[in-house]
């Protein structure tokens, strides 16, 4: 299981379902009366279910400080374990919901049959497709130097981080039946006036900070001349994305594409 910070997790996710929450549908988060937010982070996902469910929003996370921040914000019950092993009698929800989860374990088919025994009616899973991810920025070298890290991180990384439509595959193989899927979009966009947010992310694009958190996997796939080659000129075009700031001029916009895969626990 990969490991992120919880300023990672709030960079990220920042805005996600601000915009919209139709593809939450499918959920019938109205009717739950027990829901687990798997992998629940800093509990951004959890929030929503909070204010779109009556009933109660149960936290897990095998990250103790991540939860801590997730009890902190969201004022939910929140509880230590591993996805594909969580500490939890088998039927005690009625839907187990993840974000972002199966795209970074090695087992994802381990923690869809964890949920299967935990729920008594859904599953749900909220998985990015890293590989069609779209960006726009009017510093033109940004676009095809961010489409060369997501292409090498994508090859580097050792879980599958652009699902697609695998994530139905892997549910109907898991035996769920009435398996939905819809796709939810959460755009990103950096335009004046510039928040706090977006100065520091182009500090981070200028300092190299941003490849920094994903080296490990960029190295498996890169030899040490191609990233130190990628390093400086990320950096030279951090330097334009902070020039282009100071004169008002910047602006990016990013879709990141996230399939919402929703199966009913079967009779059997």
């Amino acid at each position: 299981m990969r490991k992120f910070s919880p300023e990672y997790l709030r960079r990220t996710r920042a805005g996600m379902w601000e915009e919209s929450r139709e593809a939450l549908d499918p959920l019938s988060l109205p009717d739950r009366e027990r829901i687990l937010d798997a992998g629940a982070g800093t509990g951004e996902l959890a929030r929503v279910l909070d204010e779109e469910s009556p009933g109660e929003v149960v936290c897990l996370d095998a990250d103790p400080e991540l939860l801590a921040v997730a009890r902190e914000e969201t004022g939910l019950d929140a509880v230590a374990g591993d996805a594909t092993r969580p500490p939890f009698s088998n039927g005690s929800f009625d839907l187990v919901v993840c974000q972002a989860l199966l795209v970074n374990l090695p087992d994802p088919e381990a923690a869809l049959g964890a949920f299967a025994d935990l729920s008594t009616e859904l599953v749900a899973a909220i998985e990015p497709d890293n590989a069609d991810v779209g960006v726009d920025s009017t510093v033109e070298r940004e676009v095809e130097l961010e489409r060369r890290v997501r292409a090498a991180y994508i090859e580097g990384v050792e879980t599958d981080v652009a699902m697609g439509d695998r994530l139905v595959s892997l549910f109907r193989e898991a035996g769920f039946g009435d398996v939905r899927t819809r796709r939810y979009y959460h755009p990103k966009v950096t335009e004046p006036p510039y928040r706090e947010r977006a100065l520091s992310d182009a500090a981070r694009k200028a300092s190299g900070g941003a490849l920094s958190e994903h080296e490990a996997e960029l190295r498996r796939t890169l030899s040490a001349e191609e990233f130190d080659t990628l390093r400086s000129e990320w950096r030279e075009m951090g330097r334009d994305v902070i020039d282009s700031m100071r004169e008002g001029t910047y602006r990016r916009a990013e879709v990141v594409p996230f399939d919402v895969v929703v199966g009913r626990v079967s009779d059997d």
